[in-house]
């Protein structure tokens, strides 16, 4: 690889990635991950060092059945184990619980009883007092904790303030800001990013992100955020995840002078073949919902239903 495309070597000396194939990725199967397919991804993530590798989610089946939801949406513990195999790989294990639709006190036991290093609470702005809650309890039993704020993009700059002062006074060690409907262009993405940081630091925490594709700015930005001081970073092979998708982790690994190899392997062999299944990566309705600033579960219905480009363009109110 070129020296003029790479990140220079101390941009990415101590930004951490995670890998979310299995957690986001479950967004477009509904977690319907084989054991097979899900020690590959673990595996492939531990060889090209990465830091982290999240499994699924810590949801309730309470609002997930078990009929239609596969194993990784509740991430019990010996499913996990399952999953290891034997013997931990140098690589940390994380797990999401999402505001209202984890009964967490019940799905977290104590660090010291599970192969989770992790915890990260999905929120919108409005629940931080509930995500609080769930961060504190899986601190206290032992976690790595961070609050995730998801669709930062439709809040005002008020409204981000107090979402970063309550994160910051929480128990959390990392607070993520997630551009969940993926609209940001890198200068957007900027006026978001710079106060989180500057919050987050001044309170010693770490500061994450989580991009998606709508608008194809996912790697830019997340390219951006690592430039401008990012702890931690998010990505998934392929850019398996909800929509368009995420930051892809083979680009990712590629510029942070990782062994791409193993993200290539488990690429080709696992997650590639599931678009004959399944329809995920920027595709035009994504970019509408994108360019509109709204959550790309309209796209999807769109492209369920057959709805034509241009109605669907007319429907969300996109005019120039």
């Amino acid at each position: 690889m070129s020296d003029k495309l790479a990140i220079p070597a101390e941009a990415v000396a101590n930004v951490k990635i995670l890998d979310c194939t299995l957690r986001d990725g479950g967004a477009v199967n509904a977690s319907q991950f084989s054991t097979e397919t899900a020690r590959a991804v673990y595996d492939a993530c531990a060889d090209a060092h990465l830091d982290y590798v999240e499994l699924g989610y810590k949801d309730s089946s309470r609002y997930y059945s078990s009929a239609e939801f596969g194993e990784l949406r509740f991430c019990d513990e010996d499913v996990i184990k399952r999953i290891v195999g034997d013997n931990k790989r140098d690589i940390k294990i994380a797990v999401m619980a999402d505001v209202g639709k984890s009964d967490f006190r019940k799905a977290i036991v104590r660090k010291s009883q599970s192969l989770v290093d992790m915890v990260r609470v999905a929120t919108y702005a409005k629940d931080m007092d509930k995500a609080i809650d769930i961060v504190k309890f899986a601190s206290d039993m032992g976690y790595e904790t961070a609050i995730c704020i998801m669709a930062v993009s439709t809040l005002s700059e008020k409204e981000l303030d107090n979402a970063f002062t309550q994160a910051v006074e929480s128990d959390a060690d990392i607070i993520y800001i997630m551009d969940s409907f993926g609209g940001l262009t890198p200068a957007g993405f900027r006026n978001v990013f710079m106060p989180c940081k500057i919050a987050s630091h001044s309170r010693g925490k770490r500061v994450g992100v989580h991009i998606h594709d709508s608008i194809m700015m996912a790697f830019a930005n997340t390219i951006e955020a690592i430039l401008g001081g990012a702890d931690i970073v998010d990505s998934s092979i392929c850019g398996l995840g909800r929509g368009a998708g995420n930051c892809r982790t083979e680009m990712l690994a590629q510029f942070a002078r990782k062994d791409i190899r193993p993200i290539l392997e488990c690429a080709e062999q696992h997650i590639e073949p599931m678009r004959k299944y399944f329809r995920w990566g920027c595709e035009y309705p994504y970019v509408l919902t994108g360019f509109a600033n709204v959550h790309p579960s309209r796209a999807i219905d769109s492209v369920k239903n057959g709805e034509s480009l241009c109605d669907l363009n007319d429907s969300l109110g996109i005019f120039y």
